[in-house]
């Protein structure tokens, strides 16, 4: 017996078959390296679901069966960078640099303007070829399409990891967005995700929100109340209905898409109920149009919808939602603009240590701040008798007022805080983390600690009568920061002093 299993150890390993090598080739032209990408790309996925069909159809596999994922690099020897105005598209110093990429069909436009910017910056080319990360079997299908493990068991007399390589978590954290990120032989990475961190999150997406990545926009909106994505769909379609708008489909769950014209869907299927996390799409056809979130109640929902969105890399998102008033001189249908935030949401305080500032980013809040002004028709001193600008607090118990009362008006006090909830800070300091630019809009709906609960018959007017009008500053705002070159908007605030290249 010790002998038979002596012998099983010392077994030789399976051997490996590869996808076809692709080795490193020089690019001076942005777009032809990122066609390269592609075309590198849709090969190696393409040989892993050519060989899992395989399987599938019977034939037992006499190889692992493996393919690796794109990567583009650049080299550079010299410290000098020819703009010093943007706060990305530059490496940080001499070295090498590294990128593995995933669905560059999707972030085309993207790589474009990366690559472009360090080929200008440090005036030298990129190297575009295979990587050594394997691509998991189920990032070869895209868009949450599952790949079928009760018929590959069935076919198989081996765990299924013996054949394909599966995802593998430990290549799948934010240690580069954190800054824990220590570079294996002097590699440095240019960008703030891996491949598989990026395929995992595009999974992710079409499962709590039920629509594909490729329909997501550059400008986000989230909330906490579908009333709002109810007004949403409603704004659309008038958006739609107008040519000179620019927005041509609208999107929604089971990627129902409806073309501008049109009344009913061409294409999609309507899921059977709606996901976590539904999401709606307002598109334009560069991507600058806007998608909107029902990212439902509490931090951790919050934390999760934007742990997926930021591999996106959207120029901006904002949190539309309701708070509780914490002075006196607030009514009802009041608005909000956060310019700082205390986390007591605690979703995030491993990633990001509870000490670090979220600071205010002024492009953000001058659009939001104009976008209030058009919209109620109040502007310089007059705007505070609708808005106040301060700090929000955001908690992880949404039953807070249950809580000692003296207590919480002490802690409120001595933070300066004008309002409650329970996502704001946790989608800011998101941003903050992930170079996403951030900006908060709430709408008192409730004033707990002076008697003034949101219960359902007294909420119903108020809702009615503000819903409409803060969506529509939201668009607004986000229409005025669409204006802006996206180089303003990344604000150097974002950056820190040793960044990867990639915005």
């Amino acid at each position: 017996m010790t002998n038979s299993i002596h012998r099983a150890f010392q077994q030789p390993p399976r051997p490996t078959r590869l996808a076809p090598s692709h080795p490193l080739q020089v690019f001076s032209d942005p777009k032809e390296a990122v066609a390269r990408l592609i075309e590198i790309f849709e090969a190696n996925t393409a040989f892993l679901r050519k060989h899992f069909q395989a399987l599938l159809d019977g034939e037992e596999p006499e190889h692992r069966v493996r393919a690796f994922y794109p990567q583009v690099q650049i080299v550079t020897d010299s410290h000098i960078r020819h703009d010093s105005r943007l706060s990305y598209g530059f490496v940080s110093g001499p070295g090498r640099h590294v990128a593995t990429i995933t669905r560059p069909d999707l972030f085309r436009h993207y790589l474009e303007t990366q690559l472009s910017l360090l080929m200008k910056n440090h005036e030298v080319p990129v190297l575009v070829g295979d990587s050594d990360m394997p691509i998991p079997l189920h990032f070869a299908f895209y868009d949450g399409t599952h790949v079928e493990g009760g018929a590959a068991a069935a076919s198989l007399d081996r765990p299924l990891a013996d054949v394909f390589d599966l995802p593998d978590l430990t290549v799948m954290d934010d240690s580069i967005a954190n800054g824990t990120y220590e570079p294996a032989d002097g590699e440095m990475p240019l960008a703030s995700f891996t491949a598989p961190r990026v395929d995992y999150s595009l999974h992710r997406l079409q499962h709590y929100t039920a629509t594909a990545a490729e329909h997501f926009q550059n400008y986000v909106l989230f909330t906490n109340y579908q009333f709002y994505i109810d007004e949403f769909c409603r704004m659309s379609q008038d958006y739609l209905a107008d040519p000179d708008s620019g927005y041509e489909a609208f999107v929604g769950p089971g990627n129902l898409l409806t073309k501008a014209g049109e009344t009913t869907p061409c294409s999609g299927t309507e899921p059977a109920k709606l996901p976590q996390m539904p999401a709606y799409h307002l598109k334009r056809a560069d991507g600058s149009g806007i998608t909107m979130v029902n990212i439902g109640v509490g931090p951790s929902n919050a934390k999760t919808i934007t742990d997926h969105v930021a591999v996106l890399r959207p120029h901006v998102w904002l949190m539309l939602g309701h708070c509780a008033g914490l002075r006196n001189s607030q009514t009802l249908g009041d608005y909000v603009l956060a310019h700082g935030y205390v986390r007591d949401d605690n979703v995030l305080n491993q990633d990001l240590p509870i000490w670090v500032p979220i600071p205010p980013l002024a492009e953000v809040q001058v659009a939001l701040e104009d976008a209030v002004a058009e919209i109620t028709g109040y502007d310089g001193y007059d705007l505070k008798r609708v808005m106040r600008t301060g700090t929000v607090v955001s908690l992880d118990n949404r039953n807070w007022e249950l809580w000692d009362q003296p207590e919480l008006v002490k802690r409120f006090s001595q933070s300066r805080a004008i309002a409650l909830d329970m996502e704001s800070a946790t989608i800011a300091a998101n941003g903050f983390r992930f170079r996403v630019p951030y900006g908060t809009l709430l709408c008192i709906s409730d004033k707990p600690l002076h008697g003034e609960l949101k219960l359902p018959g007294m909420a119903t007017d108020f809702y009615k009568r503000q819903v409409a009008q803060h969506l529509e500053i939201g668009i607004r705002s986000l229409e005025k920061m669409r204006q802006m070159p996206a180089d303003r908007l990344h604000s150097r605030k974002l950056r820190s002093f040793a960044e990867t290249a990639f915005q």
